[in-house]
């Protein structure tokens, strides 16, 4: 009998290709050991001073119970223990993975679940056998180690990007898809150079070698089916495959078979963009990894969870910045003449309108010189919002105000209110809602907001594709988590503003 020939659809497997030597760079690896003594310390540092904080420097013994069998143990042993199975616990979440260094909430959500598990479990055991672990050493070593931790690996986030900023600790990426989806994927890894992912090159359907990919410095490898020989030239260690319609499901996979394992990655990277968290889950079907994305929900408990931070926020924000908002009346009443405040129409939560309040910022007749103004403005890139840098109608006084943006001040008053929210799209004016596209609506499933992504990321310097691409984005990936961020993020760009304050 004659063996059967082996199916069409087989690939054999090929040799895993290996970079050059000289354009390897472990930087993964000597982070990783940078954050594990940064780790350790801060550990020794919470555990044991919490441990001489709690009983001093004698030798304290942990009570073993009524259980005879377990002899008392000293807390300088109980806490070495706790510190090596803490370190434990953050390694064995991948804390330390260069996929969740650098950029996101990844990092910091696993260091809390591995500590709050670890706790919990030290309780479930001291409970079961009986073990006599005194509460108020506990209480205070978990949420001093978590603040200890996350200040650390804070720290350690501001110097990689950085570092990154400069091309360095980062992966080397190799660019596979068609010309529109890799220069379109090239553009975002370089708006968000934090991310880690450097291009250093790209295959594309038809390519030629020493061609670039328009608007970049991006050089072409070659076609699609060159990946392996672009990547011995390279030196790349990750391959972004997008779309591709010369890229069938064979060759993808034996494109991974040809990666040098642990060295090399391949990331897959939908169309789809500005999609995050937790409306995206992978589920394998038939050896297919089916990518699901759910529609945005909003849940009445997240609108009454949202609501009740943005009233108690709100309202407390009143309270204790009243003296600075009388400050500001008595200022803006005798700096020029006019109200104290400025109310205007603007576009809210499903398409309603509501009077927006703010503090006078500009001369009176603001309104009737905007379309001469309008017709003379030279900022280019945004067709619908109106955008000039030094606006003669802005006060000496609503220039200052601007600059820390102390004029949106009384916007607490409309979320008090219930018309806006402290962060959430930005409020447009009706004329500029008559002119938007119909996926430009969707921002109106969610209130307006004092800040949001658009204010942190850029402010008056964004063209109004990547306004929309920020708004649509928070109100389809909201969570309270990153509203706090933003917060943040607004109070560090109010202390410090920069050159997109306006």
């Amino acid at each position: 009998m004659h063996s059967a020939p082996p199916a069409a659809s087989a690939l054999p497997a090929p040799e895993p290709v290996s970079a050059p030597s000289h354009a390897r760079d472990p930087w993964r690896a000597r982070y990783r050991r940078n954050l594990v003594v940064t780790d350790l310390a801060s550990l020794i540092w919470v555990v044991y001073g919490t441990q001489i904080l709690w009983f001093g420097l004698g030798n304290a013994q942990l009570a073993a119970g009524r259980d005879s069998r377990i002899s008392d143990l000293s807390y300088w042993a109980f806490s070495a223990i706790l510190i090596v199975t803490w370190m434990w616990a953050l390694a064995f979440v991948e804390s330390r993975s260069d996929r969740v260094v650098g950029t996101g909430s990844a990092e910091y959500v696993r260091i809390a679940d591995a500590s709050f598990r670890l706790f919990g479990a030290v309780a479930i055991i001291a409970f079961l056998v009986q073990i006599d672990v005194a509460r108020g050493y506990l209480l205070v070593s978990l949420p001093l180690g978590i603040i200890v931790l996350f200040l650390t690996r804070w720290m350690w986030r501001q110097w990689l990007v950085v570092q990154r900023s400069r091309g360095r600790y980062s992966a080397n990426v190799l660019l596979v898809g068609s010309l529109h989806s890799v220069t379109q994927l090239a553009r975002e890894f370089a708006r968000t150079p934090s991310a880690g992912y450097r291009v250093v090159g790209a295959c594309v359907p038809n390519g030629k070698i020493a061609d670039v990919i328009p608007g970049t410095q991006i050089p072409v490898m070659g076609h699609v089916g060159d990946v392996t020989r672009a990547l011995q030239a390279t030196g790349a260690d990750t391959v972004a495959i997008t779309s591709a319609d010369e890229l069938p499901a064979d060759k993808v996979k034996q494109i991974s078979w040809s990666l040098e394992a642990g060295r090399q990655h391949l990331v897959l990277a939908p169309s789809i963009v500005d999609i995050a968290g937790p409306r995206l889950h992978t589920r394998p079907v038939a050896g297919l990894p089916l990518i699901h994305v759910e529609t945005p929900k909003f849940s009445r408990g997240q609108s009454f969870l949202k609501r009740s931070v943005d009233l108690i926020a709100a309202s407390v924000g009143v309270v204790l910045l009243s003296p600075l908002l009388m400050f500001l009346v008595i200022a803006v009443r005798l700096s020029s003449e006019g109200p104290v405040f400025f109310r205007q129409t603007r576009v809210g939560f499903r398409g309603r309108e509501f009077t927006m309040i703010k503090f006078r910022s500009m001369v009176v007749n603001a309104e009737e010189l905007l379309a001469q103004l309008a017709a003379q403005q030279r900022d280019a890139g945004n067709e619908v919002l109106f955008k000039m840098k030094n606006d003669p109608r802005v006060t000496p006084i609503g220039r200052i105000m601007r600059k820390f943006s102390l004029d949106e001040l009384p916007q607490l008053f409309n979320v008090i209110g219930g018309s806006m929210s402290l962060v959430g799209p930005r409020p447009p004016l009706p004329s500029e809602v008559a002119v938007y596209a119909d996926h430009v609506h969707r921002r109106f499933l969610a209130k307006p907001g004092i800040t949001g992504l658009w204010q942190v990321s850029g402010r008056s310097s964004l063209s109004w594709e990547e306004s929309v691409r920020l708004d649509l984005s928070y109100v389809e990936n909201w969570t309270l988590l990153s509203d706090f961020v933003i917060l943040g993020r607004t109070a560090r760009a109010a202390l410090a503003p920069g050159d997109t304050a306006a």
